[in-house]
């Protein structure tokens, strides 16, 4: 991981990482509908399930997206992160959860072992942590497959724990002979307006419509 250190002088949304900070503390959801026909299909085709390839590829675009990795570092200076590393839950026979996070790397044959290794892993833990030390280069990457939502927020009692975008995709449905899934996505809005998400939203569509591996 590099981080790159934010000049708050000359930043040009220093005025407004004060006001949604310090006067106005926000975040706000936006959900949509992502087609993942395509990158269902290849995956299906691969014999892996769609969860990998789901925290792949939301991983590589937020990578691309400086706005989404902004964070800070020990000292708490703000500044950019290089990358961001997905993290989720699993869930056990007796339907609680476990935390898990796991190392983004742009091959993807890499990354799905960490995931499973890393899902293995967090299954044999009982209780909220499954990996210690999930680092601050991390986001929220949840899916609900039991439900097809046409929106979901996430209600911290204190506030987003970061700058880091929140994910939650639940349960496709095809339409059309297409596979539709809904996809919330919450933002701190120090760091991002309703435009970045868009075009976030754009840029995971675009993925999975023409999802590449490396």
């Amino acid at each position: 991981m590099t981080f790159t250190p934010i000049d708050m002088a000359t930043w040009q949304r220093q005025q407004y990482f004060y006001y949604f900070t310090k006067m106005a503390p926000m975040s706000f959801t936006i959900s949509a509908k992502i087609d993942i026909t395509m990158t269902y299909e290849e995956l299906h085709a691969q014999g892996l399930g769609f969860f990998p390839g789901y925290l792949y590829l939301t991983s590589k675009v937020l990578t691309t997206m400086p706005e989404f990795r902004i964070g800070s570092n020990g000292d708490g200076q703000l500044g950019y992160f290089n990358q961001l590393n997905p993290s989720y839950t699993v869930m056990h026979e007796d339907h609680t959860i476990t935390s898990c996070w796991s190392d983004y790397t742009p091959d993807f044959k890499t990354f799905v072992q960490h995931v499973q290794t890393d899902c293995q892993a967090a299954l044999q833990v009982n209780g909220p942590v499954g990996k210690p030390d999930q680092p601050v280069n991390s986001f929220e990457a949840g899916m609900l497959p039991w439900v097809h939502f046409d929106s979901y927020t996430p209600m911290p009692v204190n506030g987003l724990p970061s700058f880091a975008p929140v994910l939650q995709a639940g349960q496709w449905q095809v339409v059309d002979g297409r596979r539709l899934m809904p996809l919330s996505i919450t933002a701190n809005h120090a760091v991002a307006d309703g435009y970045h998400v868009t075009n976030l939203l754009n840029q995971l569509q675009h993925a999975f419509n023409q999802p590449t591996w490396d």
